[in-house]
């Protein structure tokens, strides 16, 4: 009698046994979903890069579609995102064509493209870009300041040398400032890194303008920054 009563707590019923089957196969599942969350967390700067290059390799099919007159209304169509980026491109070429510039009109619409993409890459609107060049060298592509800055968006030398290799940029001395695409992601760039360093638009412009040397001894010495030049560029914009 001793011995069956034995047996029968070592052998639970089938039920018993087929609930525990599920409760270690949910355990199992468990540790398989945490696994592929630490795989996946881990490997995360590898799928954002897998998912960016397949993007990119989409945007740049559809850009090549678009450059067939045949094809490019049809492209437009499926691809929204392209459709809003041709619009803006063009809205920017309307506004550099308002203005007397030395550049030549295929010069100007790659520049629009260039003004467009930088602007996406830091977040800015590019009639800010547009108001920003018209302020610093009205859109004269060989303009040179008193203290030697140059180009479009009239950069000092000596920045434009310390910020190149960031951008992957070659630096051949003046005629890289006087590279209307190089001048505006060089610009784009620093004011980016300025915006960064003071988190304040208004003193990044300044320090943009007077260097930002002089801005942060202002800062730190709690005296009053003029926002002169960050105004004049607000004035630009909002009369685009």
């Amino acid at each position: 009698m001793e011995t069956t009563e034995i047996q029968l707590r070592l052998d639970p019923p089938p039920r018993f046994r087929r609930l525990k089957v599920l409760r270690f196969f949910r355990l199992g599942l468990r540790v398989l979903c945490a696994l592929l969350l630490v795989f996946a967390f881990s490997h995360l700067d590898f799928i954002e890069r897998g998912i960016h290059q397949v993007g990119q390799r989409v945007h740049e099919a559809s850009e090549r579609l678009v450059e067939n007159p045949a094809l490019k209304d049809l492209v437009l169509m499926i691809n929204p995102a392209l459709q809003k980026r041709e619009e803006a491109i063009r809205e920017i070429v309307e506004l550099l064509d308002k203005y007397p510039t030395d550049l030549a009109s295929v010069t100007k619409e790659e520049l629009a493209e260039v003004i467009y993409e930088e602007a996406l890459r830091y977040n800015y609107d590019p009639k800010f870009i547009v108001a920003m060049i018209g302020i610093e060298s009205s859109f004269q592509n060989w303009s040179v300041s008193e203290r030697g800055a140059k180009g479009l968006m009239q950069i000092m030398p000596y920045v434009a040398q310390s910020l190149v290799k960031d951008l992957d940029i070659e630096w051949n001395g003046d005629s890289t400032l006087f590279n209307p695409f190089l001048n505006v992601k060089i610009g784009t760039h620093y004011l980016a890194r300025l915006w960064s360093d003071f988190n304040d638009l208004g003193l990044a412009l300044e320090a943009y303008n007077h260097g930002p040397t002089k801005v942060k001894a202002l800062v730190d010495e709690k005296k009053k920054v003029s926002r002169r030049f960050y105004q004049k560029i607000l004035d630009a914009y909002e009369n685009l």
